[in-house]
């Protein structure tokens, strides 16, 4: 068995020849990529991806990745598009086919059929002039050196190359579009990643008691309303107006320096000016607050009115952290 050293030698080894692979796909990059781009782009159809063994696995996140970034597209397994699903195929349709070789049986029997369909067919492939590079309209050059694998044999190195070219086609698709934030989101609503686009203050406060005192409530109501409001802070308002803010570890602080404590209200005891968010802000926004300040509670404001606090465990249980 090798020892440790010779293993991470191994690993750097192979990263760095996907790497210097991965660098070298700028230079074959050619006016048939922008050409594919702007056929997918000005499609009234969806975008078909297939492929063959690692190939398909690939196509197979392309898909997603286009889905998700606003380009329809669809996986069709080549080996079952010549038994029956080459059906998927609909008239306005863009064909992507992958392979590294171009030319495998599955690929030679299947790309005469979508020519006949007169779909275009664009190739992502390490051989150009093979049959599928030949037969293809746009041909996007996947070439590598060699695979990482020591053999030579195991796709590694042509299957991240192929990756790579979906990501460049996908991102030049993307910004296209105009792909905002917002449409992010629309395609993204659930996870943590999703609710950092569209979780709102709101829609986390809402569901919070709602804890506020005033300036001439005493130690012992407040602390009440602490307790019962079970979120470790209160407001002090003013006609509805934010003026302070008394958290536990202020009430801890103030048992350390008075002894008696029976005639002190909210208004010695508070911190004035808290900082607050407004219900509109994105969830996110009151993170960055609470992270650059310190502080794990927040005070929600709606027209310049108190609406309720979020707490940082609010954030935490929404995935936003």
């Amino acid at each position: 068995m090798k020892d440790e050293i010779s293993i991470i030698n191994t690993a750097k080894h192979t990263i760095e020849m996907e790497s210097e692979s991965i660098s070298n796909l700028a230079n074959l990059i050619t006016d048939d990529f922008a050409k594919a781009v702007k056929l997918i782009y000005t499609s009234k159809g969806r975008v078909i991806i297939t492929g063959i063994g690692k190939s398909a696995i690939i196509a197979n996140k392309i898909v997603a990745t286009l889905n998700s970034t606003g380009t329809p597209a669809v996986f069709m397994h080549a080996a079952d598009a010549i038994h029956g699903d080459l059906g998927l195929i609909l008239k306005d349709d863009v064909v992507i086919c992958i392979s590294k070789s171009g030319n495998t049986p599955e690929i030679k029997v299947l790309v005469p059929l979508i020519k006949s369909a007169k779909n275009k067919m664009i190739a992502i492939t390490g051989n150009t002039a093979s049959f599928l590079g030949q037969q293809a309209d746009y041909i996007l050059n996947a070439f590598v050196e060699q695979e990482a694998c020591p053999n030579n044999l195991a796709p590694t190195t042509s299957t991240t190359a192929q990756l790579v070219i979906g990501d460049a086609l996908a991102v030049c698709l993307l910004d296209l579009r105009g792909f905002s934030s917002n449409d992010f989101a629309k395609y993204h609503p659930g996870g943590a990643l999703g609710k950092k686009l569209y979780l709102r203050v709101h829609d986390i406060s809402s569901v919070n008691e709602k804890p506020k005192v005033h300036l001439d409530t005493s130690i012992k109501n407040i602390i009440i309303e602490i307790t019962e409001k079970m979120l470790g802070v209160t407001a002090v308002v003013e006609n509805e107006k934010i003026v302070g803010i008394i958290t536990d570890g202020d009430l801890r602080r103030m048992l350390t320096k008075v002894d008696d404590f029976s005639t002190l209200t909210a208004k010695d005891i508070m911190s004035p000016n808290p900082k607050h968010i407004n219900v509109d802000a994105m969830a996110v926004d009151a993170l960055e607050t609470m992270e650059t300040n310190g502080i794990s509670q927040l005070l929600v404001e709606n027209n310049g009115n108190y609406a309720g606090v979020v707490h940082l465990h609010d954030l935490i249980k929404e995935g936003i952290i």
